[in-house]
């Protein structure tokens, strides 16, 4: 549920090396501050950038806080982005737990909770927007706003090939992978590379595992922004489904704008879940959402 789960052997060079280029090519902004929060057994890593509104960063699977540098520093301009290593991601050692996404959910309001921050808006982007909707069934007044960037509410949302391919994370593939970019930053960060596979492993069991949020995600009360690629390994079908959940997509916006809800979708043109990240188009649909004045409760 990331740049990388869809990977096999023929493809990792070709989509990690196009990742990686955009990610290295991005400018992150200076970071304020570092640490780790004790968080549900975890040492969760994390960074502050900015100044403004608190507003929580989640990265996609395999990945770690530099996969979304592209974003993060256009978020910082004017909000204070407290952006996240997930467990056994990046900086974030992996302890004695499966990966799921109630956990992750968990840890995202911990560490809230640590930093003192009341409620925040949660940016995630796949296995990160899986993070954010669990942080938001289960412990909705953390959260101001949400943006769900590449994530289904299903995992029948994923294409059927997408699925078959999830389905082969493990050992093998880990190595497969070890040549790649996101590989070799997980290497290089990671307080325990020689982790690798069991990550890689965790990670396939969560993605291979059946789930449908249909009625949480029907609950929400955060304003949402919904942000999928035209080319998506999601169907513009599914997205428009999720949309339609969140209470979008029910009549007619009118001429003053009185039947629009307070959710919003985003499909944006030539875009896949592999580039999705990188997209420069991606910062200002983000921002327009988070700085538009709050809705009034409908």
């Amino acid at each position: 549920m990331m740049l990388a789960t869809l990977i096999t052997a023929g493809t990792a060079k070709a989509v990690l090396a196009a990742s990686a280029l955009a990610v290295a090519q991005a400018q992150t902004t200076p970071v304020v501050k570092t640490g780790y929060a004790p968080v549900n057994d975890l040492k969760l890593y994390y960074e502050i950038h900015g100044s403004g509104e608190p507003l929580v960063l989640l990265h996609g699977g395999l990945g770690s806080i530099e996969m979304m540098a592209n974003l993060l520093p256009e978020l910082a301009k004017n909000h204070e982005v407290i952006a996240v290593d997930l467990q056994a991601h990046g900086r974030t050692a992996d302890i004695d737990r499966p990966i799921t996404y109630e956990a992750l959910g968990d840890d995202i309001a911990a560490l809230l909770e640590y930093l003192g921050v009341k409620r925040a808006d949660l940016v995630g982007y796949s296995l990160g927007g899986g993070a954010a909707l669990q942080t938001t069934f289960r412990h909705p007044a953390v959260v101001r706003k949400l943006v769900v960037i590449s994530t289904p509410f299903k995992h029948d949302g994923w294409y059927p090939g997408v699925r078959a391919l999830m389905a082969q994370m493990g050992p093998a593939s880990a190595e497969q992978m070890k040549p790649s970019p996101i590989y070799q930053t997980y290497a290089r960060i990671a307080p325990r590379p020689q982790d690798w596979t069991r990550l890689v492993t965790k990670l396939g069991k969560l993605v291979s595992a059946a789930y449908d949020w249909s009625e949480p995600v029907a609950a929400i009360k955060a304003p949402t922004l919904l942000v999928f690629g035209d080319a998506d390994s999601v169907p513009v079908s599914h997205a428009a489904q999720f949309f339609e959940l969140l209470g979008g997509s029910k009549q007619d916006g009118g001429w003053d704008g009185s039947g629009i809800s307070n959710s919003r979708l985003a499909i944006l043109p030539a875009t896949t879940h592999y580039n999705m990240a990188a997209s420069p188009v991606l910062p200002g649909v983000v921002l327009a959402f988070l700085d538009a004045p709050m809705p009034a409760t409908k």
